[in-house]
């Protein structure tokens, strides 16, 4: 009989396999890092196969510590970065370059081009989406455009494009042996190319981008049976039946399927998604509209979000190009060193600044800067930047919806930081939640691939599992919330205007 889940969580640093039982908790966990490839100032890179050789590995690392076979699996999971780009030759295997990832900002000039007839909004009524390098639309058009023989071979209809879900079930599925090649509408929604009311592919949009339609991936529901694990595959026979991008799967997980339920994700970056239930809510307050979830052939659920390009990612960098600290976990202690951030902010606007600016012309700063301030209070303005973005996401979701949130609940790894989870309660002057299960992105994976298999009954049977682990409430007086949001408010106009021809 089969007792488990597993969710293949392809994220932007590594690649887990989660088992995970009928109560929603973790069984066992393989995971792996990739390597992050900087060729230039802008532009960041994965190794397709480098991912995909290490999500083979995590899957066994993940059965061998739970001590099963693939034979207690009921079914598989999965959940991605959703932007991220993967073009490769159908009839090889292999990629033609490099992912692109969803924080690379080399297509700007494409967006130009693309703007000059419309503006950025040009197709917004459309996908819901600003053009932007954000997305992986234009990512397709710039390996087409600079990869030696590209644009041939798709014009022949040899390659195909992918964000790392399509990447991983084509191969999971026995690639160039009959590989299925499909992508679900939360992926799909994150492309530029995806109409937002007939979840199918915009010809016209396509047309545009001179993307042959062939290239794309078919687009299924987020909850279905797709195809099974090849038979080279540990998990062979398994069905693949459930496909959320990261950070739509991250909500499903945190169990927030109605209308007005909202939860924010501290990964990489920080991602806010607000669920609009079945109404297409178009954003003023420059938020994305995108897709919640669809089960089977339910009506789909669709949702607002804010998109912060540069929260955990932040730590790292401060870990890794300064040298500050030899593990991201020691970035608390350092900011508990002092008491404030001594007039210091830190805006790292290193891809720009997207929600709810939307402005590629920003790049990061440090301002306020006097003798006084040391590296603890670098690391105390770090950490405070992920808050202070938020709040400023949670005010456009605030204003878009009409009815304020009353609490946040939260998910992602730097959920474990106190310091961190305390300031944003008080800047926010509301709750914050996290949940018993904080691996919310890999969950929400699970529950759609056991609800296609009837692991689990309904939406209520997943609901039950969702249990509060701890609770932030806000302490600080409204005057110092007030001057600390309106200082770092100063501090994110100083990144404006950076980026002009000759500077990147």
């Amino acid at each position: 009989m089969a007792d488990y889940v597993i969710a293949i969580d392809q994220g932007t640093t590594s690649s887990r396999a989660i088992v995970f039982d009928k109560s929603g908790s973790i069984v066992s966990t393989g995971q792996l890092e990739h390597e992050q490839i900087f060729p230039k100032a802008g532009w960041v890179e994965h190794n397709p196969n480098q991912i995909w050789n290490n999500t083979r590995e995590v899957i066994g690392q993940a059965l061998s510590k739970a001590n099963i076979t693939r034979h207690a699996i009921a079914a598989i999971g999965i959940t991605n970065q959703r932007e991220t780009a993967v073009v490769w030759d159908k009839t090889t295997g292999q990629p033609v370059y490099n992912a692109i990832v969803w924080q690379d900002t080399r297509t700007q000039d494409i967006v130009n081009r693309l703007a000059a007839d419309g503006g950025v909004e040009r197709f917004k009524k459309t996908v819901g989406l600003p053009l932007a390098t954000y997305f992986s639309g234009t990512k397709i058009v710039w390996i087409l455009e600079n990869v030696e023989g590209a644009r041939e071979k798709a014009e022949a209809g040899d390659l195909l494009f992918g964000t790392t879900d399509s990447w991983v079930i084509w191969n999971l599925t026995g690639g160039v042996n009959g590989g299925v090649h499909v992508t679900d509408v939360t992926n799909a929604s994150r492309t530029l190319f995806m109409d937002l009311e007939t979840l199918q592919w915009d010809d016209e949009i396509l047309k545009a981008f001179g993307v042959p339609k062939s290239m794309l991936p078919e687009i299924k529901s987020s909850s279905e049976v797709y195809g099974h694990a090849s038979d080279d595959s540990l998990l062979r026979e398994t069905p693949i039946a459930g496909i959320l991008g990261d950070q739509q799967a991250a909500t499903f997980g945190q169990a927030a399927f109605q209308q007005g339920e909202a939860k924010n994700t501290y990964g990489t970056g920080n991602f806010i998604i607000f669920n609009t239930g079945e109404e297409i809510v178009h954003s003023e307050n420059g938020l994305l509209t995108t897709l919640g979830y669809k089960l089977g052939d339910a009506k789909p659920h669709y949702a607002l979000e804010g998109s912060i390009a540069v929260t955990g990612s932040l730590v790292q960098w401060l870990r890794d190009n300064l040298g500050m600290f030899s593990s991201a976990p020691e970035v608390e202690a350092l900011a508990k060193t002092v008491e404030d951030n001594g007039g210091a902010y830190f805006v790292p606007a290193f891809s720009g600044l997207f929600a709810p600016y939307w402005r590629p012309d920003a790049r990061g700063a440090l301002v306020g800067l006097t003798r006084y301030v040391n590296k603890g209070h670098i690391a105390r303005a770090a950490l405070e930047s992920t808050a202070f973005q938020t709040a400023e996401v949670i005010d456009a979701v605030n204003a878009d919806s009409g009815v304020p949130l009353t609490e946040l609940k939260v998910d992602g790894g730097m959920t474990a930081n106190d310091t961190l989870m305390q300031f944003q309660a008080d800047i926010l002057g509301v709750p914050v939640i996290r949940p018993v299960v904080a691996e919310t992105t890999a969950l929400g994976a699970a529950y759609a691939a056991g609800l296609a298999v009837g692991f689990w009954s309904d939406l209520d049977d997943l609901a039950k599992n969702w249990q509060e682990d701890k609770r932030w409430e806000p302490n600080m007086d409204s005057e110092e919330r007030d001057r600390l949001y309106r200082n770092w408010k100063k501090a994110v106009t100083k990144t404006f205007d950076w980026v002009d021809d000759d500077v990147q």
